[in-house]
């Protein structure tokens, strides 16, 4: 114990010269270095939080069809425009006492003798009942599975349920809201997936290597970052065929946002290898007729798989965001594809802005998942070496 009467770290023996018991010494060298990263990253509160919230937003994506009440193409041309109903939880029973029950409210509609467009009024004396695991909208589960059970959604099919609004074609923002975050954060996974192998490998050539290697390979490096992005995306976004299918220009986009965003991520990997092709473990590895691609594999990136995945972490944010922004600018995933970018689409214009604010919702998921990756990202930045 120390002065304090707390419990004696290593540290506090060591500054006042205090013997520490065998068992205490044992004790340190115990934890492994995952065990080590996790208690690290752990103490990190808005760190873990934001990991929940990351699992959370990929399971939506990954469950897109279960989750979403209708299909994005789901559209009811009565209820166009439609603001947000409000979730229930209690309502008056028969008897006249408060019951719990899950509900929204339905709507009363008119027309506008002076400009003819729909208005909708909230109409408390229509109770549209709202259950889970629900019967609905037949689907296949991942394009294999066939079922019909939403997550959330009316009892009754037929009735309106638009927890988000609806859209100017009467469409359900939430259900495409789910469906464009598979998307969206897919093409963060993949973009950094194919970014990672290229900075990985490109970069650990050319900074193990050195000489005409590490030339070249820098020089397509600063080529590439060079050259300025917009003008980029418009000539390719001219240069994709209409007649292309959603699915292949989902491919081109996620393989373009990939083959611009190694850059960085290549040069970390060169400066570390550069200060490391010369140490000990290296050399030894080396006379002892270990091949170079083997020093790479096995010696050099494993020490370094901490900062990758801290930089990978924080690389997925500018992904989505340039999907996003590409999108949104329509020079990159259009309609019928759905995303939070093309989502973005429909608040364009003011209408949608002064009558339909709902329709920016992409935006604030966007904002709330990337500022979420980035806090993630700082939590295993710090985590990483649990020693400092």
């Amino acid at each position: 114990m120390d002065q304090r009467g707390g419990p004696m770290t290593v540290s506090d023996a060591t500054a006042t010269g205090t013997a520490i018991p065998e068992e205490s010494l044992a004790n340190v060298g115990l934890s492994s270095q995952r065990e080590l990263v996790w208690r690290k990253f752990t103490e990190h509160k808005l760190a873990v939080a934001s990991g929940v919230l990351i699992i959370l937003v990929y399971l939506v994506g990954i469950f897109a069809e279960f989750v979403a009440p209708r299909s994005p193409d789901f559209y009811d041309s009565s209820y166009t425009m439609l603001a947000p109903q409000q979730l229930k939880f209690w309502r008056t029973g028969e008897d006249g006492g408060i019951e719990f029950g899950m509900h929204v409210n339905g709507f009363s509609s008119e027309r506008d003798p002076n400009t003819l467009r729909r208005i909708f009024a909230l109409d408390e004396d229509v109770v549209v009942p709202v259950g889970l695991f629900v019967k609905g909208e037949p689907y296949r589960l991942w394009g294999l599975i066939p079922a019909d059970i939403h997550l959330i959604g009316p009892i009754d099919p037929t009735q309106p349920f638009y927890l988000l609004g609806s859209d100017r074609l009467g469409r359900d923002v939430l259900s495409r809201l789910v469906y464009g975050t598979r998307i969206s954060t897919s093409i963060g996974l993949v973009g950094v997936a194919v970014s990672l192998v290229l900075g990985v490998i490109l970069g650990g050539i050319s900074g193990y290597f050195g000489g005409w290697i590490d030339n070249f390979i820098q020089r397509v490096i600063e080529f590439i970052m060079s050259v300025p992005t917009i003008p980029l995306w418009m000539g390719l976004a001219a240069a994709i065929p209409v007649t292309w299918s959603p699915v292949l220009v989902y491919f081109i986009i996620t393989m373009i946002i990939s083959l611009i965003g190694w850059t960085s991520l290549a040069r970390e990997v060169r400066g570390r290898f550069m200060s490391w092709r010369n140490e000990p473990f290296v050399v030894a590895a080396r006379l002892d007729g270990t091949s170079q691609m083997t020093i790479i594999g096995r010696h050099l990136v494993p020490g370094f798989v901490s900062h990758i995945i801290a930089s990978v972490t924080l690389a997925i944010p500018a992904m989505i965001i340039a999907e996003t922004s590409l999108s949104f600018l329509g020079i990159g995933l259009r309609p019928p594809v759905v995303s939070w970018g093309v989502l973005l689409q429909e608040a364009q214009n003011i209408r949608s802005l002064a009558e339909a604010p709902w329709l920016l919702a992409p935006g604030v998921l966007v904002i709330v998942t990337v500022l979420a990756l980035n806090f993630l990202g700082d939590g295993l930045r710090d985590a990483a070496d649990p020693y400092t």
